[in-house]
């Protein structure tokens, strides 16, 4: 006799709400001014911060890793969701420096915190990776696979910035930001995300070396081929079109208009940049979160970091409506509409 072939159980299951319950941040101690950099590379403050809006960053100390400070981030989420490591399920690290190529950086976090029943995994997709891994975390969380999910964005920019260039070396720095998401009943939470990317402009923002395309040597470690690589002009054009396209569409799809948004937390890589997609937004400039000022560029943890600062300082309350828009190498970009 033939059985006839198993009926798989199928979850009746409706899609659930995800919000952020918790934020944290973090950043290393030692401050590197515009000043200091004067003594480093030929620039000036005046032209930094003119042309960048910065004026200092922070540095991780030598033996301060990605995963200590994404750890430390976590821990002040953690904190504020009351969440216990062991009721992780899942934890995502976005970051383009990890520890190691692997494990995962994620999984160092895991270790640190002792959240044994997590899955971990990282997301590379350079200073767009924390809302990308908003996203994910929202997918698994909605569809009922996991129910508290920590996402991380921490990168240690100053491990691969070239210091003799100084059309780069001025714009970064270390950090952390970190959130706990889970279903919130009372709350929309995470209610539109548009993500993006375009590989025809790889070569604009890019580390050339260090990867299996490009390994280091000894025949090319003078090269500094483990460094940043960026055309600043067209990185600033693509930058603007790509985050004002990204935050309209995230916009409609969540049937809001500009004026409903109390909070614009951007991307914090230029103040050109972030004038730039005010204008064509048509908001004023004080309704952006802007922290850019003290860290630089962070890469995956500049829009975590600014999150977790605008959170604890009161710049919007429960209920209210924020819009999170980013920008990357990649090209990538992601924007996200979020009801506190």
């Amino acid at each position: 006799m033939i059985s006839s072939p198993p009926h798989p159980h199928r979850s009746n299951k409706t899609g659930r709400t995800v919000s952020i319950v918790g934020t944290g941040s973090y950043v290393p101690e030692r401050i590197l001014t515009n000043r200091e950099l004067e003594k480093i590379v030929e620039t000036s403050d005046e032209w930094i911060r003119t042309r960048t809006g910065i004026l200092e960053r922070r540095i991780a100390a030598p033996d301060e890793a990605t995963s200590d400070m994404a750890t430390k981030a976590a821990l002040l989420a953690m904190s504020q969701a009351e969440v216990e490591a062991e009721q992780i399920d899942l934890i995502i690290v976005a970051t383009v420096t990890p520890d190691m190529f692997f494990p995962a950086t994620a999984c160092w976090v895991q270790k640190k915190l002792g959240a044994v029943r997590a899955a971990c995994f990282d997301v590379s997709a350079a200073c767009s990776g924390f809302l990308y891994a908003m996203e994910i975390a929202q997918q698994f969380i909605s569809n009922h696979v996991y129910n508290t999910v920590l996402i991380i964005g921490a990168d240690k920019l100053s491990s691969i910035v070239d210091w003799s260039d100084r059309n780069t070396c001025v714009l970064f720095g270390d950090g952390a930001g970190a959130a706990i998401l889970r279903n919130r009943g009372e709350s929309h939470g995470v209610i539109a995300t548009h993500m993006g990317s375009d590989g025809e402009f790889s070569d604009i923002l890019f580390m050339p070396g260090g990867g299996s395309r490009c390994p280091i040597t000894s025949g090319n470690v003078d090269q500094k081929l483990n460094t940043i690589k960026m055309l600043g002009k067209e990185t600033y054009k693509q930058a603007v079109t790509a985050m004002s396209d990204a935050a309209d569409r995230a916009l409609e799809a969540a049937g809001l208009k500009y004026d409903d948004i109390a909070c614009v937390i951007p991307h914090q890589a230029n103040m050109r940049i972030i004038e730039a997609i005010a204008h064509r937004m048509r908001l004023p400039i004080d309704k952006f979160y802007v922290n850019l000022e003290k860290y630089g560029n962070t890469s995956a943890a500049a829009v975590a970091i600014a999150l977790d600062e605008a959170h604890r300082s009161g710049r919007f309350k429960i209920g209210d409506y924020i819009l999170l828009v980013v920008f990357g190498g990649g090209l990538t970009w992601a924007s996200s509409v979020i009801q506190w």
